[in-house]
């Protein structure tokens, strides 16, 4: 590498850096651990997020086969301890999030993968909201009494999952299919008044994995006013010894080559306890049967890494305005329309 383009790599990565210390950032989907004890130390994993220059992160309370009590216990938890520690901020409004970005704290949101967390009670819906839940996925890789998961027999949405659908736009949270079913994710999209999020999927052109999401899917999402948010899972981003910001950055250019770059925004499904996502996926073999790919090793790119995203999509050319509509603008919008 030459002088001059070892300058070139600088000033790329020095904007990168100047463009996300000045711009709202917002990881729509991060794992602590879930069913932590009461007194767990959350404190190095969400410094991560700041420290790499994140403002906003909507935190997993729950997912796939957990009862409706481990998810309150989970959001309980989680909701204390960010509670009675001054540098973190939990945001229910789009004011909230724009009062931590200017006051420096990590602004914390909840989200909850799948509607077993409800079983048969609509009412549930309301509760998890009152307590920061901004968005609910329709279901977890698997069936459920809402509707069908990507790596089950779809048979769409259900009369009670058009009962969910309709109760979660009323009180103000955010539909998404991340992991649900084509044909329900489908069902939803066309009975949905408000945007439809699909808060954590790539691109299935790019990986033919039932987890990503196909080209009809992300035109339909935008359709609805929706948001993409790029995951940074390697079974679902590209070969393995490839650079796994450069494979985040190419999905997101995918999917910003059919609908714009106002509909694309991130969720990088980091999890923070890999010993509890190995316990996990060796006991749920059902939820993540070898044959998609699942191993008890599962790559992911981690929240530093966001840096080398932003120089990638600058690097193809991507103008600043964007970047930052994909880093954090498009989910706060989603917030100012649903929330």
């Amino acid at each position: 590498m030459n002088r001059k383009q070892t300058d070139q790599m600088r000033d790329v990565v020095d904007k990168a850096k100047s463009i996300v210390r000045n711009t709202l950032v917002w990881d729509n989907h991060g794992c602590m651990p879930v069913g932590a004890p009461f007194g767990t130390d959350f404190l190095p994993e969400l410094r991560r997020y700041r420290e790499a220059g994140v403002n906003v992160v909507s935190l997993n309370v729950g997912f796939g086969e957990m009862d409706v009590a481990d998810h309150f216990q989970t959001l309980a938890t989680i909701r204390r301890w960010v509670s009675m520690h001054d540098d973190y901020m939990l945001v229910s409004t789009s004011a909230d999030v724009y009062l931590a970005e200017q006051t420096g704290q990590l602004g914390v949101c909840f989200d909850i993968e799948g509607a077993n967390a409800i079983g048969d009670q609509l009412s549930l819906i309301s509760a998890y909201h009152s307590l920061g839940v901004r968005w609910m996925l329709l279901a977890y890789n698997r069936n459920n009494l809402a509707g069908g998961g990507c790596q089950d027999d779809d048979d769409g949405l259900t009369a009670f999952g058009q009962d969910v659908v309709r109760e979660m736009e009323r009180v103000g949270m955010v539909v998404c299919c991340s992991h649900t079913g084509y044909r329900t994710a489908r069902d939803v999209l066309k009975m949905a008044t408000k945007p439809v999020v699909f808060s954590h999927s790539n691109a299935h052109a790019i990986v033919a994995h039932p987890r990503n999401m196909p080209d009809d899917l992300v035109r339909e999402c935008a359709q609805t006013g929706g948001v993409v948010g790029v995951n940074g899972i390697g079974l679902f981003l590209g070969p393995a010894d490839a650079d796994q910001a450069e494979l985040v950055a190419t999905h997101i250019d995918h999917m910003v080559q059919i609908v714009g770059p106002r509909h694309i925004g991130l969720g990088l499904d980091y999890v923070f306890d890999t010993g509890e996502l190995k316990a996990y996926l060796a006991k749920m073999r059902a939820t993540f049967p070898a044959e998609f790919g699942y191993d008890t090793d599962i790559s992911m790119l981690p929240p530093e890494k966001l840096l080398d995203v932003v120089a990638s999509l600058l690097r193809r050319g991507y103008a600043e305005s964007d970047i930052r509509a994909i880093l954090g603008g498009n989910f706060l919008r989603i917030a100012r329309e649903v929330w």
